[in-house]
């Protein structure tokens, strides 16, 4: 019996660790999902050191909203009054750390490092990937292709599914928890039809000329524990997800993927998908 499975949600992270922009149809670039030439992780924050900022450190981050207009990239937090960073912005080169690669960025002006520093509590800058830098996925995993990406943790793009969310929660409600949200795993591709968990064995891909390819189960931090209604963290769904998905290599759920062919093809909520499986 051939499968039915469909795109369900497209998830757009113009800030890299702030909440996402859900999408009715995307630009698939090499570097990921794109909105109106905005890419994913397009944005960063940094602090005075110059070294990546995100939810596991700082868990109100999921508080921060952005949005993207022809013109600006908005932010929204509680309290704040709301940031315009113009995507003119032409600020200065310099390198920034996310992990262990050195990336050239650069840096959006005094006004958004003075609207962040308020918020976080601490200082901190707003940089923009450098469109002259590179970043490509380690190629242990990715083989022959080069992946470029630019502010995610490794990969250009994250896949889950909703079956293995409701495998999750359903734990989750036995033990007298409230269900997860899919936003807790900040993923840019979710996935209706397969089985729970079954994307621990997906090998492609396809949605008409675009093919993307799964490289690596994605192990999973303290991020969703993040509640990104509150912005406050609680073990409860990390302990739950220990309890089902723990390996020698971490706690799996979703897959990191790469694009292997159509690049610049456009995915859309409701596409069918075809999905060849390896064993």
């Amino acid at each position: 019996m051939t499968m039915d499975v469909r795109i369900a949600e497209l998830n757009l992270f113009p800030l890299k660790g702030c909440r996402g922009v859900a999408l009715k149809e995307a630009t698939l670039a090499a570097t990921g999902l794109q909105a109106d030439g905005i890419g994913d992780r397009e944005w960063v924050v940094v602090d005075a050191q110059g070294e990546f900022l995100s939810q596991r450190e700082h868990p109100k981050m999921a508080l921060i909203e952005p949005r993207l207009t022809p013109a600006s990239l908005l932010l929204k937090a509680p309290g704040m009054l709301l940031l315009d960073v113009p995507l003119a912005c032409e600020g200065d080169v310099t390198r920034v750390r996310v992990w262990n690669d050195e990336v050239s960025a650069v840096t959006q002006g005094e006004v958004a490092d003075a609207w962040l520093s308020a918020f976080l509590g601490m200082p901190a800058r707003l940089m923009r990937f450098d469109y002259q830098g590179t970043r490509l996925a380690a190629h242990r995993y990715t083989g022959a292709v080069d992946a470029p990406f630019k502010f995610a943790d490794a990969f250009p793009l994250l896949v889950t599914t909703n079956a293995s969310l409701a495998a999750l929660n359903d734990r989750l409600q036995r033990q007298g928890s409230a269900a997860a949200t899919m936003a807790r795993f900040r993923s840019n591709v979710v996935l209706d039809g397969p089985p729970e968990f079954e994307e621990d064995y997906f090998k492609l891909l396809r949605v008409g000329p675009i093919a993307i390819r799964p490289v690596k189960p994605c192990a999973r931090c303290s991020v969703p524990g993040v509640d990104p209604a509150t912005g406050e963290h609680s073990p409860r769904v990390t302990d739950a997800l220990a309890a089902m998905r723990a390996t020698r290599d971490g706690v799996m759920f979703g897959v990191n993927a790469i694009v292997v062919e159509g690049a610049g093809g456009i995915l859309r909520v409701g596409d069918a998908v075809e999905v060849e499986l390896r064993f």
